[in-house]
Order: structure tokens, then C-alpha cells, then sequence
């Protein structure tokens, strides 16, 4: 039994209330990070490419998933299953979305096809028909606890076991692809360098330094899912072993990284240079020549990292 002044799983109404007050924050900031990179694909024509397309539906999964863990009060029948499947729903999307990101840049740049468009179609049916099946499948033996933040906590082991089937098994599978994936591509790409290197000129070398290090940065993209849902997955082990004590802090932990997975998200996928550059274009526009003389280098600096940093799924769509 709980102690006195707690509640089942030994949470607090002051844990609860300072569970519900994380949870809000990291969502509301993924929430706007997310929105941001959808209101970007929205108003810039020249973002609608199928590369950035694919970041466009992950940054619009990310959004709603992060709407959702906002919104209504859990501790109702009603808006805690909504913010139990819809949440579930739409993270679960948001992760495969990353897989087809991986698989278009490892068919692309790997196995050299230009067919990655005709596959929109199956991308489609892969993530969101993946996301229902996985959200139904999850509703059986379903028991909500509606604690606070955690309306999606199963009380009962078939509830629990299911949880973590249809959302981590996935989550885990898609890191582990994403890595492999990431890993091929930088590898094949870190090759083709040295060996364009070893028979160009000293300046290609430099630019391919600079391009091969932008290359670099994409073996942190599964480091995100990992980051973000880490903690929560040791918080799952942890309830199973331990299902009538919760550890606050890893609890908090656990919500907080998971509600931020919208931010990093748009942070890494988003705002590369294609984006960087359609805003700097409208920013110049805007921007007043008084200032421009003032910040002459601004502009420079952005232009030459937006240049550095060009996605090479980007830079193959152009070709096409």
C-alpha cells in the first residue's frame, strides 16, 4: 500500500503537479520548434522538395504528438485516452519518419537509385498504417492509471507488456536501423572524399574537409531518439521489476527529454541550410541598409555556413 499522502506508485500530488509542469514546457518548446519547420515548408516554395517533404510530415508528426501531450486534463476518462493514443499515435510516426529519411539517403547516395520519389506513396502506408496497427494493438488489456502526466501508464502486466511491444521494440528497432543506415552512408561518403582527394588540388581537399565534417553530423541523428527516450525506457524496465515505486527524478527524466524530441527534431532535421537560406533571403529584403552596413559580415558568414552545410539528399534532389 501507498503511504500516506501518496498516491499508487508512490507519486505525490506535488510530483504529479511538477510531472504535469515538465511534460508542458519540453512539449510546448517541441511544439514551436516543430511548427516552425512546417510553417517554413508552407511558405517557402522552394523547400518543397521530396527530401524536405519527408521533414515536413516528420516535423508535423512531432507537432501533433507534442499538441496532444498538452492539451486536456488527464486525469478525465475522455482526454486521457485522447492524450494516451493520440500522443502514442503520432510519436510512434514521428520515429519511422526518421527511418524513411535514413532509407532515402542510403538508396540515394548508397545504392545510387533515383526512384526515392515513386516511394512516397509506401512511405505513407509504412508509417502511419505502422502508427494505427501499433496504437490499436496497444488498447488491448488497456487499463489507464491517469496519473497526471502519465494517462498512458498501464496498470496491469498485459497492459504494461504491450506498451512496451507496439512503442519501444519500434523505437529501439528504428535507432538501430537509423545508426546502421548512417554509418554506411558517412562511410561510403568519407571514402569517395579521400579518394577524390588523393587526386585533386589542395582547394577541392579544403572544401571536402568542410563538407565531409557537415557529413559528420548526421551519425548524431540517432543519438536523438536515444536521448530522447533513454530514460524512459529504463523507467519502463524499472516499473516492471518495481511497479509500486517510481523514482521521481528519473520519472522527470523521463517525461522532460521525451516531450523534446519536436525541438531536437527540428533543430537537426529542419534547419539546415536550405532553410537557413530561405529565410536569410526574406530577411535581406527586410533588412535595412544603415544596418547592412553595420553588419556586413552577417550575411557572409551565414551564406558561407549554409554552403558548408548543404544536406547531400538535398543537393541529389536538385539534380533530379
Amino acid at each position: 500500500m501507498a503511504a500516506t499522502g501518496q498516491v499508487a506508485g508512490g507519486l505525490t500530488p506535488y510530483d504529479r503537479r511538477v510531472l504535469t509542469a515538465v511534460n508542458a514546457g519540453a512539449a510546448s518548446l517541441s511544439f514551436v520548434g516543430s511548427g516552425f519547420i512546417v510553417l517554413c515548408y508552407v511558405l517557402f516554395k522552394e523547400l518543397r522538395k521530396f527530401s524536405f517533404k519527408l521533414v515536413f510530415f516528420l516535423a508535423l508528426s512531432d507537432m501533433m504528438c507534442s499538441f496532444f501531450s498538452m492539451v486536456g486534463d488527464p486525469s478525465k476518462g475522455f482526454f486521457c485516452y485522447s492524450h494516451g493514443y493520440s500522443t502514442h499515435f503520432f510519436c510512434v510516426a514521428s520515429f519511422l519518419w526518421t527511418t524513411t529519411i535514413a532509407f532515402t539517403l542510403h538508396r540515394t547516395v548508397v545504392k545510387h537509385k533515383t526512384d526515392v520519389e515513386d516511394l512516397e506513396g509506401m512511405f505513407h502506408l509504412y508509417v502511419w498504417g505502422t502508427s494505427l496497427v501499433v496504437t490499436v494493438v496497444r488498447s488491448i488489456g488497456n487499463n489507464h492509471n491517469h496519473l497526471g502526466t502519465w494517462c498512458r501508464s498501464q496498470s496491469g502486466f498485459t497492459g504494461k507488456a504491450l506498451h512496451f511491444i507496439t512503442f519501444y521494440m519500434p523505437l529501439w528497432g528504428a535507432i538501430l536501423y537509423n545508426g546502421f543506415t548512417y554509418f554506411q552512408v558517412i562511410r561510403m561518403l568519407n571514402n569517395a572524399r579521400r579518394m577524390a582527394g588523393s587526386i585533386s588540388d589542395r582547394p577541392y581537399q579544403s572544401d571536402a574537409r568542410a563538407e565531409t565534417k557537415a557529413l559528420n553530423k548526421w551519425g548524431y541523428y540517432p543519438l536523438i531518439l536515444i536521448g530522447s527516450w533513454a530514460f524512459g525506457t529504463i523507467n519502463r524496465i524499472h516499473d516492471f521489476i518495481e511497479p509500486d515505486h517510481k523514482i521521481f527524478w528519473l520519472s522527470v527524466l523521463d517525461v522532460g527529454t521525451a516531450a523534446l524530441m519536436g525541438l531536437f527534431n527540428s533543430i537537426a532535421y529542419g534547419l539546415n541550410s536550405s532553410v537557413r537560406r530561405a529565410i536569410q533571403e526574406r530577411l535581406d529584403l527586410f533588412w535595412p541598409d544603415r544596418l547592412r552596413r553595420w553588419f556586413p559580415s552577417g550575411s557572409r558568414l551565414i551564406r558561407v555556413q549554409n554552403e558548408e552545410s548543404e544536406l547531400v539528399s538535398l543537393k541529389i534532389q536538385d539534380q533530379h
